[in-house]
């Protein structure tokens, strides 16, 4: 009988069958795709399926079974970390009492709607479990197509220590599905999982938690969130949105994350015990209050500073008889006993408009605490507080708000603690009636041990400097041998490039200490960014005396490619000059489906071009797509240009992001486009144009959609700012 089954495993491809097949657990070591499936199909309550180490690539698998309470079914990783999925591959869970652990997914995307996905077509998974596993940066390649990273259906299942990092695609990171009947009052637990940076996905669709829809938002969810880590979660402007009722998030920590803890629909919810801590980082924001019934008490904000929907506390006006996807009024919401330690913004009525004109009413603020230094006046109130009942708050350096009472300014003694926070010490915290400190979950309490943690963005000028000389094709070949964060040194002398150079990494094209080098090219792109490139130029003067006439051109180009990355430019102290041929060369052209976190320009030189300087305007439609994050022109020359120095565009009425950002300071616009504005800004949320010097050139033409963008021109010689108001 030995003998039979061990010739039954070889020719399944199994590793072993350990025990009887039906009257013990079995442990199935499986090294092909066919193994894999034939296992499952095997296994009963108790018996494991163990996916041998290595890669295992275009791999679609679906987890079904029966197990039972005490006798799960388990998919596991032979060694954790060293089982990766990648390529075109996913999971799929259905049935009852399964588990999977210690899977790496990375280095390709899901051909499905989601990565991990708790259901098989109609059929669910319920008291199931996804445990120890990573999905990190599992990307689709267009950043505009939308999944899910996890996607939780059924009930009672749970989500714990997984770590989940780097989605740069449209979509939640993890979503709850309420769908149907099955996956209501689900009794669902998301715990201890790690959630990593998120960068700006530069439009809606950047949620890393979501529970519930607007479709189901009067269903109860009954989830708990609850000691999870979000740590440079920054995809938009809610990093958890719920939008169900019955949830309880709880013991949770907020690190630089740009963002909110967000009670966008469903009544009756519960936030407390969270740490919010901002590191005064711009857009950091805490809790935002929409609905009736919820509870937000005993938590901690420090440093954040978000402000309008991203404040430390904020209390959102309603619509009257608002639809599913609009905004209720905030009703019979209980505030208490939260501190706030150096926080921006606390807005009552915020978004208050020709739609939203219900205030916050029949509301209780109760015994908060606001700690701040010289007066501060944080509070806000864009609509009326007189449905808000204030009792028992206490401010000790920052300004009470106007016309409230219930606000008692004391001074207020405070410790601070080990990890940084600052707290009414044990005194205050007994004569004001507060718990002790909230605990601090600690980063390492959550995902799991054996992946690293963070951001690994590599920095610019991070490795090792490669001298070249002059010469023919001298950079491209530099960078092809050249490694992410290295530094491409020119001496004084003629570059002439015949090819596009690609930079799939971070790289520094810069001059040696005292030199000039001038680089020529003969294509119509110079730099060509894909998958992770990034650029920076410092000293260089750039030549376009050589290129060709062609439709498009550009000396730095962003292509959208896999795998899919945001970007960066930095010019510093270069010249660009001579790009005359054609009508629109560029010297930055981002293309649809590419997104830059950052472009900065300083004290740098740019004459004689035909086109824009920043063309980031690919990005058409009402969806609310963007190019950049942020871009900074600081100390710049730009003279004699046929088009805008900078053309961004951010269509339609979308919310929840905070970019794109423009600052323009200390720079002089001569000669530039001729009929046109100097700068198109369409859609732009922050505009800064600080002593800048404008002389045969129009203003800068801003362009408004949405909300209410921060505009502001100081100091500037000649029209600075032209506003177009198309808001509704």
């Amino acid at each position: 009988m030995a003998d039979l089954r061990s010739s039954l495993a070889a020719l399944l491809g199994l590793g072993a069958l350990a025990g009887s097949v039906h009257a013990y657990a079995a442990e199935r070591l499986v090294r092909t795709p066919e193994a894999f499936t034939a296992a499952v199909r095997a296994s009963t309550p108790g018996d494991s399926v163990v996916l041998a180490n290595g890669v295992w690539r275009d791999f679609e698998m679906v987890f079904t079974g029966q197990g039972a309470p005490a006798k799960p079914i388990t998919l596991r990783a032979q060694t954790p970390g060293k089982v990766v999925i990648s390529g075109k591959s996913n999971l799929r869970i259905a049935g009852r009492h399964l588990v999977v652990s210690g899977l790496t997914f990375k280095d390709g995307f899901s051909p499905s709607s989601e990565v991990i996905a708790f259901r098989q077509d109609s059929e669910l998974a319920f008291d199931s479990r996804v445990t120890e596993t990573v999905i990190d940066g599992f990307n689709k390649p267009d950043r505009a197509a939308s999944d899910y990273w996890i996607g939780l259906y059924g009930q009672n299942n749970r989500v714990d220590h997984n770590h989940l990092q780097g989605k740069l695609n449209n979509g939640v990171t993890l979503a709850v599905v309420l769908n149907s009947l099955q996956s209501q009052q689900n009794h669902h637990r998301i715990d201890h999982n790690y959630f990593g940076p998120r960068p700006p996905l530069g439009s809606n669709g950047g949620e890393t938690i979501r529970v519930g829809t607007s479709e189901f938002s009067r269903t109860q969810s009954l989830t708990v969130v609850e000691d999870n880590y979000f740590e440079g979660c920054s995809g938009e402007v809610e990093i958890v949105s719920n939008k169900s009722g019955g949830n309880i998030y709880r013991r949770n920590v907020f690190v630089r994350s740009q963002g909110s803890l967000v009670l966008r629909h469903g009544d009756g919810n519960l936030v407390e015990d969270n740490v919010f801590l901002g590191g005064g980082v711009a857009h950091t924001g805490g809790v935002r209050v929409i609905n009736a019934g919820q509870t937000v008490r005993n938590n901690y904000f420090q440093g954040l500073r978000g402000d309008g929907f991203t404040g430390a506390l904020v209390l959102m006006n309603g619509v009257p008889n608002s639809p599913l996807n609009r905004y209720n009024q905030v009703l019979d919401a209980r505030i208490e006993h939260n501190i706030f330690v150096d926080v921006r913004a606390v807005v009552f009525g915020a978004g208050a408009d020709q739609e939203r004109t219900l205030p916050p009413a029949r509301s209780v603020l109760f015994g908060n605490v606001f700690l701040g230094s010289g007066g501060e006046a944080i509070f806000k109130a864009t609509a009326p507080i007189d449905g808000l009942t204030f009792a028992d708050n206490r401010v000790d350096g920052v300004a009470p708000p106007t016309g409230a009472s219930g606000f008692e300014a004391k001074a207020i003694g405070r410790q601070t603690l080990p990890d940084g926070r600052v707290y009414p010490d044990a005194a205050a915290r007994k004569a004001l009636g507060l718990k002790a400190p909230v605990r601090l979950l600690a980063r390492e309490e959550t995902g799991v041990a054996w992946y690293p943690k963070g951001d690994r963005t590599v920095a610019f000028d991070s490795g090792r400097i490669l001298k070249i000389k002059p010469g023919q094709d001298q950079l491209s070949a530099a960078a092809i041998s050249a490694k992410t964060g290295d530094i491409i040194e020119l001496a004084t002398g003629d570059y002439a490039e015949r090819r596009v150079i690609e930079i799939s990494r971070p790289l520094t094209f810069r001059a040696a200490k005292g030199a000039e080098p001038v680089v020529t090219f003969e294509r119509a792109t110079l730099f060509n960014l894909v998958g992770r490139g990034a650029l920076k130029l410092q000293g260089l003067r750039l030549s376009g005396a050589s290129a060709p006439d062609a439709i498009g051109a550009a000396v730095i180009r962003a292509s959208a490619s896999y795998p899919l990355s945001n970007y960066a430019v930095e010019l510093v102290d270069t010249e660009v000059s001579h790009l005359q041929t054609g009508k629109g060369f560029a010297v930055l052209k981002g293309e649809k489906n590419t997104f830059a976190d950052h472009v900065t320009i300083s004290g740098s030189r740019f004459s004689d071009i035909s086109g824009t300087v920043l063309d980031l305007s690919s990005e058409t439609g009402g969806s609310g797509l963007y190019g950049a994050e942020t871009v900074d022109i600081t100390g710049s020359q730009f003279t004699r240009l046929g088009g805008p120095v900078l053309d961004i565009l951010r269509g339609g009425t979308d919310e929840s992001t905070f970019g794109p950002r423009v600052r323009v300071k200390g720079s002089a616009f001569r000669d530039v486009a001729p009929g046109q504005p100097s700068m198109k800004l369409n859609g732009v949320q922050l505009v800064s144009l600080d002593g800048n010097l404008f002389e045969r050139a129009a203003p800068a033409r801003v362009t408004l959609h949405v909300g209410k963008p921060d505009l502001s021109e100081a100091g500037n010689t000649g029209a600075a700012l032209e506003i177009v108001d198309q808001r509704k």
